[in-house]
């Protein structure tokens, strides 16, 4: 990798990700907005990445849907456990 994507510690970057209407949409519609907004940012941006990069729309929507199960049952990140989200 080049120079350019580390911070001045020499740690790589990641591209942050803006949310998409329709995840907006999902969250609000659900009522997960705070559950992920108090989740940490690199949780927030992974998700994001994630269901952007899905190649079918049937693919983004089952990914769009674990988010939301997480978010909603809380104590999971991608299938792994996560105490700090816990219920």
């Amino acid at each position: 990798m080049s120079k350019d994507n580390r911070d001045k510690q020499g740690r790589l970057k990641r591209a942050v990700y803006e949310m998409p209407a329709d995840v907006k949409l999902a969250l609000e519609h659900r009522a997960l907005r705070a559950d992920y907004d108090h989740r940490p940012a690199y949780q927030r941006n992974d998700y994001l990445s994630w269901i952007i990069r899905a190649g079918r729309p049937e693919i983004r929507q089952k990914r769009l849907n674990q988010m939301l199960d997480e978010l909603e049952k809380g104590g999971v990140y991608m299938r792994m456990d996560h105490p700090a989200s816990k219920k």
